[in-house]
């Protein structure tokens, strides 16, 4: 099973100054046009303009393993500042080269998990040894999204690294149905030990998990959340927890998951 070897983040790093608002509002405009989508041209000359390739820099740079991943897999839950362009492979340069490298879009805040499964799926089969999860979201829209918080959007970037030991072990993730509750499950598990036991939630999961300690993902964030707060906390977290709940909802589809990470008992 993938054990998670390292973990670290970037939040609101510089902008991109080589290219203007006027610039990018035009580019917008054009790929906006046949649709009959209208550009809201303040919120672009407002915005910071960090590009997903930015974030993927910032990464690489703030990155404590050495080792090339054998898998490298991108997620965003928002479209990048220049869509239709291809990171994962720029990424897989910066951290050394040589992986499988791909990303993963249209799932919104589901796409990560959808990429710790495959992550599971690929170690467990012998394909990977070694894989590393990038999950991007900058925060220059052209229009509003309906799900994006009103009271601001930060640009962050988590980067996730897993191997075969070294860190907690991810030992399951599950899926829900719109209709489904992951309160009762999260309830669930907290009860199994309730002191060793941390949940840590995006803004529209449904709590049920009794007086277990949690952690609320911070607000200024849409997909980035949970993972930012992981890769802040991590070593203290393996200290303090066996167990580490990670839960978030999809706004749009309202479909939650949550991954479950255990700590290997100290001999």
């Amino acid at each position: 099973m993938p054990a998670l070897m390292s973990a670290c983040a970037v939040v609101s790093p510089s902008g991109e100054p080589a290219l203007s608002p006027t610039e990018l509002a035009e580019f917008y405009h054009d790929m906006a046009a046949p649709y009959g989508t209208p550009v809201d041209e303040e919120r672009v000359a407002s915005g910071t303009r960090v590009a997903h390739r930015a974030l993927a820099d910032q990464l690489a740079a703030v990155r404590t393993v050495n080792a090339p991943p054998d898998l490298l897999i991108l997620t965003h839950a928002l479209p990048d500042l220049h869509p239709f362009t291809a990171v994962a492979p720029h990424l897989d340069r910066l951290l050394g080269g040589g992986a499988l490298a791909f990303g993963i879009s249209q799932q919104g805040v589901s796409g990560t998990f959808t990429a710790l499964r495959l992550v599971d799926r690929y170690q467990r089969s012998g394909r990977c040894a070694t894989a590393a999860v990038a999950v991007l979201e900058q925060s220059t829209l052209p229009c509003p999204h309906p799900h994006v918080p009103t009271d601001g959007l930060i640009d962050s970037g988590v980067l996730l690294e897993f191997g075969a030991g070294g860190g907690p072990v991810l030992r399951g993730i599950e899926a829900f149905a719109p209709e489904e509750r992951p309160g009762p499950r999260l309830a669930e598990l907290a009860a199994e030990d309730p002191e060793g036991t941390l949940l840590v939630l995006g803004p529209c999961v449904d709590d049920d998990g009794g007086t277990t300690d949690r952690v609320a993902a911070r607000t200024d964030t849409y997909g980035t959340g949970v993972w930012l707060a992981l890769a802040d906390n991590l070593r203290t977290w393996a200290e303090q927890y066996r167990t580490v709940v990670l839960c978030d909802t999809d706004p749009e589809s309202g479909r939650s998951h949550l991954a479950v990470l255990r700590v290997p008992e100290q001999d």
